[in-house]
């Protein structure tokens, strides 16, 4: 029976790998399969430069030894001749020490030309070797390019789908504005703020339209335009020549003009004090007729 603690274990890493997997920037895997593929690409390179190296110095080694046991045969070959010269001339004694030099040299390239035909062999080994390196070298930069090729594209893809995203996310915070970020308001406080201000306003208006003040300013205006008006007529009269309004209405509506603007003005006085003011305006106009 499994150990409950291990299993549970295995099941939290895994899952914990699961989340990292889905959380996990495109961007960075795509970093982390490039390096992977770049780092077996350069294994590879070293791996195959080794066999070539290796193939190298066993052709350096093999030539050596061809140049060791050619030196070796000529050497042994002038002793052999050497002994056989002193044998003919009659000194034995000289001609046996060549042929003792003559079997040394023999003895040694018997020994080179067993390491030369081990060399030959090892050569050969290193040297299929070193073809298929260089064959797994050239598929293993083939298929880096190729990879690369594919990190390009997903990369870019990558790059398109967060992109995407920012546009959706743009399009959803326009539509629902302020709901990503509690400090910005929505659009209907917004509004909800901006229509109680201008309700506001509008009552605060209504209540000044309505004021005592504000009655009594219409009232000034109002007889301030009603003396124009008669001014402006006695004017034209006297520009023309001809009586256009009547002398009686002129005068009453000049009359009416002025104590309508007394009124507004002075509206807490009595009746007693208003008539003098009242008469005032009929003196001047009588002293006008008598200009």
């Amino acid at each position: 029976m499994a150990n409950p603690l291990s299993k549970g274990w295995k099941y939290l890493m895994a899952s914990f790998d699961n989340k990292i997997d889905e959380n996990a920037d495109p961007k960075i895997q795509i970093q982390q399969a490039t390096e992977a593929a770049q780092k077996q690409h350069q294994q590879i390179m070293q791996h195959a430069s080794q066999i070539i190296g290796q193939q190298k110095q066993l052709e350096m080694k093999l030539n050596r030894l061809v140049t060791d046991r050619d030196k070796l045969q000529e050497q042994a070959r002038q002793a052999i001749q050497l002994a056989d010269k002193s044998a003919n001339e009659g000194d034995s004694v000289k001609a046996q020490e060549f042929n003792n030099t003559a079997e040394v040299f023999a003895s040694q390239l018997v020994a080179v030309e067993q390491q030369l035909e081990q060399t030959t062999a090892l050569h050969q080994q290193a040297e299929v070797a070193a073809k298929d390196a260089v064959a797994k070298s050239k598929e293993s930069e083939m298929r880096l390019k190729e990879q690369m090729s594919q990190i390009d594209a997903l990369r870019a893809q990558a790059d398109q789908a967060k992109m995407q995203e920012s546009v959706t996310k743009s399009m959803d915070s326009l539509n629902q504005f302020g709901t990503q970020d509690s400090s910005v308001p929505t659009l209907d406080a917004v509004r909800e703020k901006i229509e109680r201000r201008y309700a506001d306003a509008l009552g605060a208006q209504e209540l000044t339209q309505n004021t005592v003040s504000d009655r009594m300013a219409e009232i000034a205006q109002s007889g301030t335009d009603m003396r124009a008006s008669a001014r402006l007529a006695e004017l034209r009269a006297e520009a023309l020549g001809t009586s256009a309004t009547p002398k009686g209405q002129l005068e009453a509506g000049v009359e009416d003009a002025e104590e309508l603007i007394d009124e507004t003005s002075t509206p807490s006085a009595t009746p007693e004090t208003a008539s003098p003011e009242a008469d005032a305006p009929e003196a001047s106009a009588d002293e006008s007729e008598k200009k």
